[in-house]
């Protein structure tokens, strides 16, 4: 986003959603690669059955970095202060994150001007996947 936007935004305003493909078991096997993250909750159904699940689930970073991917969207990556996420449920293979934010604070700290933001990703039923916050320099 252009930052001579991005300085027009003000406590309450809403950020341009980014809605993300289904999970799928392939998205999550290559996840698995990357993040080298192989637990087997994730990526094997046998195993999940076997501990009384229906099905694999999504990793609780993969969804971490679809918000990060949302906040790189809004501002660039030097701009970003701090980031953290709460895990609020099961994230399911099909899911359909949809990253969501709010400015929630705009301050002044040390002649640096910054922005609060409240971040969400939901999935396709409004479930709250995970809950989060982010400080931008702007």
């Amino acid at each position: 986003m252009d930052i001579k936007v991005i300085k027009t935004l003000k406590a309450g305003d809403k950020l341009e959603p980014l809605t993300q493909k289904p999970i799928s078991r392939s998205t999550l096997a290559l996840f698995a690669g990357a993040s080298g993250d192989h637990n087997p909750i994730h990526i094997d159904i046998d195993f999940a059955k076997s501990v009384g699940l229906d099905d694999v689930f999504a990793h609780g970073m993969l969804g971490m970095a679809y918000l990060g991917r949302f906040l790189t969207l809004f501002t660039d990556q030097k701009n970003l202060r701090s980031y953290s996420v709460r895990f609020s449920s099961i994230t399911q293979v099909g899911a359909e994150l949809k990253c969501s934010g709010k400015v929630t604070e705009i301050f002044e700290e040390k002649d640096e001007k910054f922005m609060k933001l409240e971040l969400s990703a939901t999935d396709q039923n409004n479930d709250v996947k995970l809950m989060g916050d982010a400080v931008i320099a702007i």
